[in-house]
């Protein structure tokens, strides 16, 4: 009898986390309906597509399909290798991602403590709206405004340079200017929208310690190193993580906007590359082989950066 009972204690329990479990799926379903479109973007626009990745092992025809299409296996990995412009492309843009990383990273962090010692709220909101502005900018509309403004003939910039009897600065012609004008914008473009996620990570600092501080004498550059850096750090580590594994993916528009056939040795990238492969000389299997590259070249990135703020102690992102 008592083996029995025994037995089925675990029976019991079973039944009754499972009947918990229902009870709060049906009591919280409003919640898990929200999931619903999320889970059906990431379904539809990230897993379904992977089966495209199948182009790059095949000779592809889109009269054929990807399932018609004759298997050839690395051979367009070998193609791939072979062609002196691969090489340029990835150098640029590990390059360009690069100095992206050391010079626009830093910039919504420096924003987000400059905003947070603000005491005038007006001018505070003020300030975080027009930093924001730029973010909802269309590139396209952005390289036009570039052009305007530092064309070597007729820009704004160069305008001024030449009234006061200087040489105009050849800013979309010469690389390294060029290199400079793209950073430049790109800070210009994304550092108010990044201020958002490290504005809402200073909001969890416990204001005890700042009044803690300022009791022992803190100037206002202290309370900034030793509270609030050290109180966003974990917040830092995860967004550095995050951008490391983009390092190998760049956006279209940037550099297609703004390069020009002057600049190529550096504007040609990836991004850039894949597009006339893939769309203007039909070379589906060849474009599809380096966007696999890329993005497994990015999954060891954030794998390596993920292991390395681990072994410092820091949370990760897994």
């Amino acid at each position: 009898m008592d083996q029995s009972s025994t037995q089925s204690k675990p029976h019991i329990l079973q039944t009754a986390v499972r009947r918990r479990q229902a009870t709060g799926v049906w009591r919280d379903y409003q919640l898990y309906l929200l999931l619903v479109l999320p889970i059906l973007y990431f379904i539809v626009f990230k897993y379904v597509p992977m089966y495209g990745a199948a182009i790059a092992f095949k000779d592809y025809s889109i009269f054929q399909g990807v399932t018609g299409s004759e298997w050839v296996g690395f051979d367009n990995f070998r193609q791939l290798f072979a062609m002196s412009q691969f090489y340029q492309v990835v150098r640029n843009t590990l390059i360009l991602n690069f100095l992206d990383l050391f010079f626009s990273f830093p910039a919504p962090i420096v924003l987000a403590l400059l905003l947070n010692e603000l005491r005038v709220i007006w001018f505070k909101k003020m300030a975080q709206t027009i930093l924001y502005l730029p973010h909802f900018i269309s590139w396209i509309i952005i390289g036009g405004l570039v052009y305007q403004m530092f064309s070597t003939n007729g820009g704004l910039v160069n305008n001024l340079v030449t009234s006061l009897g200087l040489q105009p600065i050849p800013f979309l012609t010469e690389k390294n200017n060029w290199v400079l004008v793209y950073l430049g914008t790109g800070i210009w473009h994304s550092a108010g929208w990044g201020t958002i996620i490290y504005l809402a990570a200073l909001t969890g600092i416990n204001k005890e310690l700042y009044e803690a501080a300022e009791v022992d004498g803190a100037g206002r550059m202290k309370k900034i190193w030793h509270i609030t850096l050290p109180g966003i750090r974990s917040t830092i580590v995860v967004m550095l993580i995050m951008q490391l594994g983009h390092i190998m993916t760049i956006g279209f528009e940037r550099p297609y906007v703004m390069g020009n056939p002057l600049v190529m040795d550096y504007a040609e990238v990836i991004s850039t590359f894949v597009y006339k492969a893939g769309l203007q000389s039909a070379q589906f299997s060849l474009a599809t082989a380096m966007g696999l590259f890329q993005a497994l070249v990015g999954l060891v990135f954030v794998i390596l950066a993920n292991t390395i703020a681990k072994r410092f102690g820091e949370q990760g992102i897994w």
